[in-house]
């Protein structure tokens, strides 16, 4: 295996974002300082440090439901426009300093009006945090686009609101559509209306499945509910049988996912805190990628998976001896992916991915893959 390349180096690299969740990627300082302002007293630490150890140190319970808790604490703090304009800024900073040219960020707007806002308000706050923020990147030399996804919760039934707020701002900076939350009991179909509805108006979507439920999750995603994208995904690896000789027989759902090139939004930390693998060595993201499915990297929840998207890269240069190659290779993945303009989307492969990777080969003395 050839060395791994190290973080110094990844965080330079071009990098696409496409499952990243906005209350899940607060600054543990901020966190501290938005609790003090509004009296909020339930946090087990307003020690920076030690906050950042508690969330990932209970994000590594191996159960989605406990892991889902540790958002109480950020949405408590998420209820004003200021707080929202502020941690979608300092999102949109925090993510460009970590080198992604082009991020899609989740969030439930039903979550954020606790103190009366309304569903427009919150959304406008959190799209005009995100041009702050990428105005303040460019200041500090850094491009970035910031679009959002707007999340409905699985539990609840304010799917088809969320799907119409959707089209509203479908015009100014939101990508599309998502739902999320514990999967188990909560069965994407239970929001068809919503998906239904999306279709209907020609809107983008994307869905938590396979995440800590199996195949009928991504099957009731893809073949009832239209999804264009798959949150995790991981378990389709379920319906993959790898035998002795080493060749993989993909079943049907496998099979349809590859051959439609339905993109899995991977986020390895998070997949590993939650149960759904048991080490990143050990993460589907490695037979996936061998047998050339539509392979993502993501995030998910920065704070409680103590992650960026270079420390992801990183951890699977290190586990699979991934190079600068393979590396291009999900960012464009991911970039094909996106909720945005087929031109737009050739136009940053064209213009800022690939020239970035070839800068990183050059400076390895690697040469670049025939296109």
């Amino acid at each position: 295996m050839p060395a791994p390349l190290s973080a110094d180096a990844i965080v330079t690299a071009p990098k696409v974002l496409l499952h990243d969740h906005l209350d899940g990627g607060l600054r543990p300082a901020t966190l501290i300082d938005l609790s003090g302002q509004i009296g909020y007293r339930a946090l087990p630490s307003t020690d920076v440090g030690e906050l950042a150890r508690w969330f990932a140190g209970s994000a590594y319970s191996g159960s989605l439901e406990r892991y889902l808790e540790t958002f109480t604490h950020t949405t408590a703090v998420m209820q004003t426009r200021e707080s929202l304009v502020r941690v979608a800024s300092e999102c949109a900073q925090d993510l460009a300093a970590d080198g992604v040219v082009y991020a899609e960020v989740r969030f439930a707007p039903e979550l954020h009006t606790e103190q009366n806002l309304t569903l427009d308000q919150v959304v406008q706050a959190v799209l005009d945090g995100f041009a702050a923020g990428t105005v303040a990147a460019a200041e500090a030399g850094h491009q970035i686009r910031v679009r959002a996804l707007l999340t409905a919760m699985r539990h609840a039934a304010r799917s088809r609101e969320i799907a119409e707020l959707c089209i509203e701002f479908r015009d100014r900076a939101v990508a599309g559509f998502d739902i999320a939350g514990a999967e188990a009991g909560f069965p994407p179909t239970r929001h068809l209306d919503a998906f239904e509805y999306l279709r209907r108006e020609n809107a983008h979507f994307t869905i938590h499945a396979g995440e800590a439920f199996g195949l009928p999750s991504i099957w009731e995603a893809l073949q009832w509910c239209g999804a264009d994208r798959l949150g995790h995904g991981v378990r389709i690896v379920d319906d993959i049988e790898v035998g002795r000789d080493g060749r993989a027989h993909l079943g049907r759902l496998a099979e349809y996912v590859r051959d439609k090139r339905i993109p899995l939004e991977m986020a390895p930390t998070s997949n590993v805190q939650t149960g759904a693998a048991n080490s990143i060595a050990e993460h589907p993201i490695g037979l996936l990628t061998d047998l050339k499915f539509r392979v993502t990297v993501n995030t998910d929840n920065r704070l409680m998976s103590g992650c960026t998207m270079t420390s992801e890269m990183t951890a699977l240069s290190e586990a699979f001896g991934y190079g600068w190659d393979m590396l291009q290779w999900f960012t464009v993945n991911a970039m094909k992916s996106a909720f945005l303009p087929f031109d737009e989307r050739l136009t940053i492969i064209e213009q800022m991915i690939k020239p970035g990777y070839d800068r990183l080969r050059r400076a390895a003395n690697v040469v670049a893959p025939v296109a």
